[in-house]
């Protein structure tokens, strides 16, 4: 899956999302900061409890997912595969709270790192489809 793209020929590929953001190290960042966000603000505490204790591994695995599904290099693929997302999270019990602590932590990662708004908007929309599918859970 991946951000919805303008049908708009005149973008080019250097209108991906991806680089729009800013390539690997703004995809890094961003990650970084929602992790960092997970880890110290309570509001997302039943989100950090789905995480190991150590959040390096978790880290990586979304900055590669994110580098392809934002319109970059599909390193996730080129690493581990098709990333088979509700399939790796049905062991986790995701619910309307975990769906939308995840989007309100990315969010506030994104508007921490001056994403700009209409980029924000855009990611957040596509977030939200797949955050939303990713639930296993009514609650």
């Amino acid at each position: 899956m991946s951000v919805p793209s303008p049908t708009d020929g005149a973008r080019s590929a250097q209108q991906t999302p991806y680089a729009l953001l800013g390539g690997e190290a703004a995809v890094r960042a961003l990650v970084d900061r929602f992790y960092d966000l997970m880890d110290l603000e309570p509001r997302y505490a039943e989100l950090r409890a789905l995480h190991a204790p150590d959040l390096a591994h978790a880290r990586e695995k979304l900055t590669l997912f994110l580098s392809g599904w934002l319109g970059g290099p599909s390193l996730y693929i080129e690493r581990y595969g098709h990333p088979m997302l509700r399939a790796r999270h049905l062991p986790f019990p995701i619910g309307v709270r975990e769906r939308d602590q995840w989007l309100a932590c990315m969010a506030q990662a994104m508007a921490e790192l001056a994403v700009a708004d209409d980029l924000q908007a855009r990611l957040e929309q596509a977030f939200f489809q797949t955050a939303d599918w990713m639930r296993n859970r009514s609650g």
